[in-house]
């Protein structure tokens, strides 16, 4: 892997995230990746740690959701060379009801060598709710 800048990093393990590859995403993570959620829904982790965490909880998301494709990609790097906001929009379909998919997320990412090491997501909980409902 070439990725050095949080776009690049973010970009390809995104790309590998969109097509189920979970490995693909977790090669980009720190071992010590901090997954943080400051919007989930009760019930449901607000922080995730460690690279083994984060491969379990993000395994059952592909599982739920078939993204088609990755609608909207804006990199805001920050003065910390390491550190990035990301507004991006996916869109696919609910894999139980064929129910179309479509969120847009902001995320906070900081590396530490060249790997994702804080990757905080902010999302909105009701989306998915009402579109699992």
């Amino acid at each position: 892997m070439t990725e050095t800048t949080p776009e690049a990093v973010f970009t390809a393990a995104t790309t590998a995230f969109s097509r189920g590859d979970i490995d693909g995403w977790l090669a980009r993570a720190h071992d010590d990746i901090v997954l943080e959620f400051p919007y989930a829904p009760p019930g449901s982790p607000t922080r995730v740690e460690g690279k083994q965490a984060a491969g379990e909880y993000l395994r059952a998301v592909p599982a739920q959701i078939d993204f088609e494709e990755v609608t909207h990609l804006d990199v805001h790097q920050t003065v910390d060379p390491d550190t990035a906001i990301v507004e991006w929009s996916a869109k696919g379909r609910i894999k139980a009801t064929g129910a179309p998919y479509e969120m847009a997320y902001v995320v906070v990412l900081t590396l530490t060598d060249g790997l994702m090491k804080e990757y905080r997501d902010y999302w909105n909980p009701l989306v998915l709710a009402e579109t699992l409902s």
